[in-house]
């Protein structure tokens, strides 16, 4: 990976300048951490943290921060993710959603995939009765490039089992994030 920011950089810019002596290195070790999600795996990632719960209330975890890559054009996207489900006899560890958003987030991506993943995981490890992802995101290849619009944003949704066929479900979750 160094080898190959060398070449790109050294395309445009002389690699042997003081600023850009190791750059090569710092963005190959940068690009590894931003993409670090590809190293990881749910089970990692949720370590067991499922628990018996009577509770059948909605769990609303929101404005969990996230940072990704975008597929396309290997630039940033930022935003925030809102996630809620309804339990069916176990609940996940609060930070494990978090780090969920993470481990998929931190991968190239697009965001209409990146709701949808985080979706049908939740719903997987944790058998809900349904589960609502909504993601909003500024767009650094809409901002920096492009058609340079810079109070763009994008927001997508995901809603599975009981979000997407009870209108009251999802109607109670929207108005809860305000």
């Amino acid at each position: 990976m160094k080898q190959a920011y060398a070449e790109i950089i050294g395309s445009r810019d002389d690699l042997s300048r003081p600023g850009l002596l190791d750059t090569p290195k710092r963005a190959a070790k940068a690009f590894d951490f931003i993409t670090r999600g590809y190293d990881q795996s749910l089970e990692e990632v949720v370590n067991g943290a499922l628990f018996p719960s009577d509770s059948n209330e909605m769990v609303i975890v929101k404005d969990i921060e996230l940072y990704s890559l975008c597929e396309h054009h290997v630039l940033p996207f930022v935003g925030k993710c809102h996630v809620a489900y309804l339990p069916s006899g176990q609940v996940i560890g609060l930070s494990k959603i978090a780090r969920i958003v993470d481990m998929f987030a931190r991968r190239l991506q697009i965001q209409e995939n990146l709701t949808t993943e985080v979706a049908e995981a939740i719903m997987k490890l944790t058998n809900a009765h349904g589960v609502g992802v909504i993601i909003e995101a500024r767009h650094f290849c809409m901002m920096m490039r492009g058609v340079e619009k810079q109070n763009s944003s994008m927001k997508t949704s995901a809603m599975l089992g009981e979000f997407r066929s009870n209108q009251a479900t999802r109607s109670e979750f929207l108005t809860l994030l305000g």
